[in-house]
């Protein structure tokens, strides 16, 4: 190992990357980085707005960028990403699934609308949406997903429940896709965040954000750039022999 060769190992010079949730929060944080790393970045979001938005900033940091306006609910959304991402850039070497719906209820009062929308965008959509893009993935020698779930996977969490159902469900299909799609080269990890200031932390009481805060070792809400270093290495050639596994960034929430 020499320096050429470190440097190398976060270099996605060429790469395409597929985020979705990419206009804000972590994806934002981690399209600004796959930028910086020299990949060309696709973001997704159900906004227009948000798209272009994230797409100028994108392109203003000296990045190629494409933002496509995607319903993670709506499967004939998940095409039309994955075919825009191909047709501008050529092909998909990196997707990361980080999109998410915080909506919950609790235990015990359930309604069936709530669990469809929430189960549409935080396991279906991502599922589905790496189904549509793998024939791209199977193309490219760099090829990685990375599914961006939740401390909440680990833990009893029965006031977000559903959410948190959610995201262990899409860590046991991050497992199978790694199995099933090593021999195509493709490999499939999870990161797991802990409490992170994003809108969806901040849209909490003050009283259940301090919780959030207290509940780590290190007493603290993480910023979303933080997410970027765990996110990095699984997605690009440092994590090369790393697939099935999920990296819980959480300052210490979960301590196995």
């Amino acid at each position: 190992m020499n320096r050429d060769k470190l440097n190398r190992l976060f270099d996605l010079t060429g790469r395409t990357a597929v985020v979705t949730g990419g206009t804000r929060g972590i994806g934002l944080a981690l399209a600004e980085a796959y930028v910086a790393a020299g990949a060309n970045v696709v973001v997704a979001s159900r906004k227009a707005e948000a798209c272009a938005r994230a797409e100028q900033h994108l392109k203003d940091m000296g990045g190629n960028a494409l933002g496509v306006p995607t319903h993670l609910g709506e499967l004939d959304d998940l095409s039309t990403l994955v075919d825009r991402s191909v047709d501008t850039f050529g092909g998909i070497d990196i997707l990361v699934n980080a999109a998410a719906n915080p909506l919950t209820q609790p235990l015990g009062a359930f309604t069936p609308d709530a669990w469809t929308k929430s189960y549409d965008v935080n396991l279906r959509g991502p599922v589905f949406l790496t189904q549509a893009a793998l024939p791209h993935l199977e193309a490219s020698p760099h090829a990685a997903v990375l599914n961006v779930i939740s401390v909440g996977a680990f833990m009893f969490s029965p006031g977000v429940a559903m959410y948190a159902g959610a995201k262990s469900a899409l860590l046991s299909f991050t497992r199978s896709m790694a199995a099933d799609f090593a021999p195509r080269g493709i490999r499939v990890n999870a990161l797991a965040p802990g409490s992170v200031d994003t809108d969806m932390v901040r849209n909490n009481p003050p009283e259940a954000i301090e919780a959030m805060r207290t509940i780590s070792l290190q007493k603290r809400i993480a910023d979303p750039d933080e997410m970027v270093g765990p996110a990095l290495l699984l997605t690009s050639d440092a994590g090369s022999y790393i697939t099935g596994q999920v990296i819980i960034a959480d300052g210490g929430t979960v301590v196995h």
